[in-house]
């Protein structure tokens, strides 16, 4: 029952996120850990829905010029690198210690949705320069700096690859802010770009083991609906209003994130670990030998 419950949900966040090109990963993996899945499995099972959201949705932005095909596999070379590292390096880590990062990654990103973006600084098409490469979609153009873009995509990939994230709350802020790309082509790249993201990082923890296959498809009929839905809603909206809004919603989960993995909201804590023992007194829970158990009681039964 609490799957399709969460599918529910799943299908409004799709339809919200992948307006604004993003997979909605800032979302799936909190929602799945406060429903009692552990960590390692919520992120791994919502990289899978992120690449879903992202086939769909960018089937909408490339029949719309929308996707700078080129840039988005340029930028994706290195980014999934970064992305694949992360998936692996993830066991590693406890899920107390995941939440931390998470909730930090998200409050972060948030920011660049609450505070006005200025899409108006489009990259010029004057600058030149060895490693500027100069872009043009449509009747747009514009110049990208490669000694910016290749270094924070590989960053990008691989918070997106260790957190369960599809990447597009930097990459969008990225493309804008730090290679000056038009607001609206930001957002149809990166609806594929958090695809290619996601698949890398998801294979990285498929080989630890972390995978829910039953669960990832029956949220994925959900999300792929959505996506073709919000992508084409994306088309006539404004999405600065939305952007802001949801930067608080994000916020939000990210304190909720917080509250949980230091045992202030009931549950299961985490298990004293050298991870996680400077983060407060904690119980231990049953079977939390080993690994930091931090999920919300489910529902009776």
């Amino acid at each position: 029952m609490l799957t399709f419950v969460l599918a529910g949900v799943f299908f409004v966040v799709a339809v919200v996120f992948s307006m604004l090109g993003q997979g909605g990963g800032a979302i799936y993996t909190p929602l799945q850990v406060l429903s009692g899945v552990d960590f390692h499995v919520a992120a791994t099972t919502s990289l899978f829905l992120i690449v879903v959201v992202s086939a769909s949705s960018t089937i909408v932005f490339r029949k719309n010029k929308r996707v700078d095909v080129p840039l988005v596999l340029t930028l994706e070379a290195v980014t999934a690198t970064g992305s694949f590292a992360g998936g692996l390096g993830s066991v590693g880590f406890s899920g107390a210690t995941l939440s931390i990062a998470f909730a930090a990654f998200v409050v972060f990103a948030a920011l660049f949705m609450i505070f006005p973006v200025n899409t108006e600084r489009a990259g010029s098409p004057e600058k030149k320069g060895f490693f500027r490469w100069q872009r043009q979609l449509g009747e747009q153009r514009y110049s990208v700096n490669l000694l910016v873009a290749l270094p924070a995509s590989f960053i990008a990939g691989l918070a997106s690859g260790l957190l369960g994230v599809g990447g597009g709350l930097l990459k969008v802020p990225l493309m804008v802010l730090l290679l000056g790309i038009p607001m609206d082509i930001a957002v149809g790249s990166s609806a594929m770009m958090v695809g290619v993201t996601a698949l890398t990082g998801f294979a990285g923890h498929a080989i630890n083991g972390h995978w829910d296959w039953k669960l990832s498809l029956i949220l994925a009929v959900a999300v792929f609906i959505g996506a073709q839905i919000g992508a084409r809603f994306s088309l006539k909206i404004n999405k600065k209003t939305l952007k802001r809004a949801f930067g608080w919603f994000l916020v939000a989960i990210a304190t909720l994130m917080v509250l949980k993995a230091v045992g202030v909201l009931p549950g299961k804590k985490p298990t004293p670990t050298k991870d996680t023992a400077m983060l407060a007194p904690l119980e231990t829970g049953p079977g939390a030998a080993g690994e930091a158990a931090f999920v919300l009681p489910g529902p009776p039964g």
